[in-house]
């Protein structure tokens, strides 16, 4: 199952068709989900029952067109919409306990709305237990080219099997991208054997590359070192890929706590969509 949340903008719009694209290749059915979230409503300011029913009335819309746009893309998908009550975060979150994917775009409606899912994308791509596709900047180009974050931890280890199954099932090649910074001492007057760290770094790529490579024949992979800030890189990667791909590690570590703001930075500036991949 992959469930995409709606909330009739046109990044929502955006996000019913990646998944809808993704539904067919995966041979999944597709939910869309939109949440109705009464909490800022329930205060003294708001004291009319009518706000209810014009928060159902505008979910049922923004569900109806969302339904329309998935059958218009992909014909033959199965497709399924549930209103459902509560934070949107949440509701993904727990719509998603045994999805294949989450899809969600990477801002809502204008002004304070547009705020909000900016909010609830980076929340539900950091906190989802599965993957997590964040529908941002140019998706109608076809780079054939996917883009994936290595690094020297286990952080980048699920990131790897959702790249190389996607690039598969798309016949798009794989780029693995491994960003190294050079620490400020490093600045400092002495040697410094550039040579020897980009081999160490290589070395790093071929070790996590090695057992997908053999498993995935048929997908071209090339490999990318780059002298550059982790999120810088794959800023650039993403102007020519379709699809950034970046693990998560969850919570409870100081690398956890980098791996995040990678993460952060990546779904902010990314220039396609960002997948994010949490260790389960």
């Amino acid at each position: 199952m992959i469930i995409v949340g709606v909330d009739g903008s046109a990044p929502a719009r955006a996000a019913v068709e990646w998944a809808a694209d993704d539904a067919l290749r995966m041979h999944e059915p597709l939910r869309i989900v939109h949440a109705v979230d009464r909490s800022p409503y329930q205060i003294a300011k708001f004291p009319t029952a009518d706000w209810p029913d014009a928060l159902v009335h505008g979910g049922e819309k923004a569900l109806a067109e969302a339904l329309a746009v998935a059958h218009e893309r992909q014909p033959s998908v199965e497709v399924t919409t549930r209103l459902l009550e509560g934070t949107p975060a949440q509701v993904l979150q727990d719509e998603g306990q045994d999805a294949a994917e989450i899809v969600v775009g990477s801002r809502g409606l204008g002004g304070f709305a547009g705020a909000l899912l900016g909010s609830i994308s980076a929340h539900v791509a950091g906190q989802a237990l599965c993957p997590v596709v964040v529908v941002r900047g140019e998706t109608g180009r076809r780079h054939n080219l996917i883009t994936v974050g290595v690094d020297d931890s286990a952080a980048c280890e699920p990131a790897l099997p959702y790249a190389f199954e996607q690039a598969k099932l798309r016949g798009s090649a794989i780029r693995a991208v491994y960003a190294w910074n050079m620490p400020v001492y490093a600045f400092a007057p002495g040697p410094h054997d550039m040579d020897a760290i980009r081999k160490a770094a290589c070395e790093v790529i071929d070790a996590h590359l090695e057992r997908y490579k053999k498993e995935y024949p048929q997908v071209s992979v090339t490999e990318e070192v780059r002298a550059a800030h982790p999120v810088d890189a794959l800023r650039r990667a993403s102007a020519e890929s379709d699809l950034v791909v970046i693990g998560s590690h969850g919570h409870g570590t100081l690398a956890s706590v980098f791996v995040g703001s990678v993460r952060r930075g990546v779904l902010h500036h990314a220039q396609c969509p960002v997948a994010v991949v949490r260790a389960r």
